[in-house]
Formats: structure tokens, C-alpha cells, sequence
């Protein structure tokens, strides 16, 4: 089984919350790390493990970035990484297939399921030998679940949105490991 290592520098985790019931907010984080087991002949004994930096989160407003890595939000004084450890990969179709696995946030740890598709491998142009792989995931959470709990009342509902959907696109190297 081939080891592929997260390329930080090619690799984004993003989310999407309902701000005031009327639109979304998108953010990112942009400093992941981690490691893949992965090989398309055996995905099915393929893993993952991958962490994000919190403090790297950013929406394009530092006051609605600093108010997120607040106590209201991903706390990350106390909280500093979000985490993934997966224990079951299923092939659905061709290059796509399931990871579950353990979502970690703010000290908590509940199961998701990620839909992922895989592109790759390709030979990478400017380091001979290398090679690199990438994939797509998606998955929505509910951020209560996970002690992300802040909200305000508004006439009508509240300010921000309970679901968040997340999209990850991971680009990995393989190593000689």
C-alpha cells in the first residue's frame, strides 16, 4: 500500500454556513497536513489521518476570522487543530468511494462519512520520480454537535446556521516510505 503525504501548499478544507437565513459564508483553512495509506487496488484497506491548523482559518474579514477563533466558536487557545482518523473506506463506483471515520473539533469526536473522488496518479513535471494524487470530499455536519454553539435571535430565526457543509480538495505525494 502506497503512503501519500498532504501537500499543504496544494491543499484547502472549505465550509459553507447560512449567515441570517438569507445566504452563505464561506471559509477556509489552508494549513492541513497528514497522511494517506492508499492504493487503487485496495481501497477498501485505505486510511487516512489528517489535522488542521484552526488558527489558519480565514473568511476574508479578520473580525469575523478573530471571532471564530474565539471561545465562541473553534476556541483555539484551547482547541488548536481539527482532526480526522478514519476506520472504514468503501468503493462505490470507478474513482469514487466512502471514508467514515472520527471528525474531531473543539475536544469532541463524532463519526462522518466523507464522499470522495480520487484523481490521479500523475507524474509530477518538475521532480523526477515523484508522484502525486488527489481528492475531492465532501460531508455536512451539524456544528452543535460539536459544541460550536454560538447564535444570536434574529426576527425570524437566527444568525448563523447550524449545518455546515464542507468540501476538502487534497492534493498528496507519495512517499518512498
Amino acid at each position: 500500500m502506497a503512503k501519500w503525504v498532504i501537500d499543504p501548499d496544494h491543499s484547502v478544507a472549505t465550509f459553507a454556513v447560512r449567515h441570517m437565513m438569507i445566504s452563505d459564508v464561506h471559509g477556509q483553512f489552508n494549513k492541513i497536513s497528514g497522511a494517506i495509506q492508499f492504493d487503487t487496488a485496495d481501497i477498501i484497506h485505505s486510511s487516512v489521518d489528517a489535522e488542521i491548523d484552526v488558527s489558519g482559518i480565514y473568511t476574508g474579514i479578520p473580525k469575523r476570522d478573530e471571532h471564530l477563533r474565539s471561545p465562541d466558536f473553534f476556541d483555539v487557545t484551547k482547541y488548536p487543530k481539527i482532526t480526522f482518523s478514519s476506520n472504514k473506506v468503501e468503493s462505490i463506483r470507478g474513482n469514487r468511494f466512502q471514508v467514515t471515520g472520527g471528525l474531531t473539533i473543539r475536544g469532541t469526536t463524532k463519526p462522518v462519512t466523507l464522499e470522495v473522488e480520487y484523481s490521479g496518479p500523475v507524474r509530477d513535471p518538475f521532480e523526477e520520480g515523484a508522484m502525486s494524487i488527489g481528492f475531492t470530499a465532501s460531508t455536512s455536519i451539524n456544528r452543535e454537535d460539536y459544541g460550536v454553539m454560538w447564535n444570536a435571535d434574529m426576527e425570524g430565526g437566527v444568525i448563523a446556521g447550524r449545518n455546515v457543509r464542507i468540501i476538502l480538495n487534497i492534493e498528496a505525494d507519495r512517499t518512498n516510505e
